[in-house]
């Protein structure tokens, strides 16, 4: 009889052990399979080290009570056309809504050249584009919607739509020119507002916002100085008086939509 309980409780710690082998076993393969390759939130700068064989790429990545990021990595992807590719990776927790990496932290990737970058531009995980040209070493700068090597300001309707595109107003805005010359730039910009929908002949009702921008000349572009909807120069010279007459005389008030 005695043996008969020992063999007994030998059997049921037997099955215990397997029990929680195999649940450690699912766990483990559960938080393995958590890790998940991805890039970073966001690039914030990009500058040179050693000599210019280097590239240092600040970037923002998931963080939390938990590890939520290993195995950050910066790689040289390839050199073409006077552009450097870069690739900043790392596995992440992130992805699992159990995992807690719900904050963010600043992490810094080494990207290692073999050779100094000179005037080449810096491109990272096919987005985010950097140059040296016209910037202040060691750091990058960043280039913009129009490039890196922006148009000066010409009176050319490539460089209205690029002012239009530095303007703080929706996407797909239309402009119409207003009056230019070699300082200043007058646009009326007009937004489409609405449910997207077909010709008003279909039934289609839709309005449109409309503002009057002016633009002052500078190396880069055209910077917008002040909006103004008036007509003639009188309210417009409260805000910039040093703008040409010949630019605001003939200026009908404009309608807002």
């Amino acid at each position: 009889m005695l043996g008969a309980v020992l063999a007994l409780l030998v059997g049921c710690g037997s099955e215990t052990a397997e029990t929680a082998e195999t649940d450690e076993e699912a766990t483990g393969a559960a938080t393995a399979a958590a890790w998940t390759l991805a890039a970073p939130i966001r690039i914030d700068g990009v500058h040179t080290a050693d000599g210019g064989r280097s590239l240092v790429v600040d970037a923002k990545v998931p963080d939390g009570a938990r590890d939520c990021v290993r195995g950050l990595r910066g790689e040289l992807d390839t050199v073409e056309h006077g552009t450097v590719y870069a690739k900043v990776t790392y596995e992440t927790r992130s992805l699992d809504q159990d995992s807690g990496c719900t904050g963010t932290r600043r992490v810094k990737a080494t990207v290692k050249l073999g050779e100094p970058l000179g005037s080449r531009r810096v491109m990272v995980n096919s987005m985010d584009v950097y140059t040296p040209v016209g910037a202040t070493p060691p750091a990058l700068r960043q280039c913009g919607e129009n490039g890196c090597d922006p148009t000066p300001p010409r009176c050319t309707s490539s460089s209205y739509q690029q002012a239009v595109n530095d303007t703080d107003i929706p996407k797909h805005t239309s402009w119409e020119e207003r009056g230019c010359d070699d300082t200043w730039l007058v646009l009326d910009l007009s937004t489409r507002m609405g449910p997207a929908c077909g010709d008003a002949g279909d039934g289609c009702s839709s309005s449109g916002v409309s503002q009057r921008w002016f633009y002052r000349a500078e190396s880069s572009g055209w910077r917008p100085v002040a909006t103004n909807s008036d007509a003639g120069c009188a309210g417009i010279h409260k805000i910039l008086p040093e703008l040409p007459e010949r630019l605001c005389a003939s200026l009908l008030r404009l309608d807002r939509g």
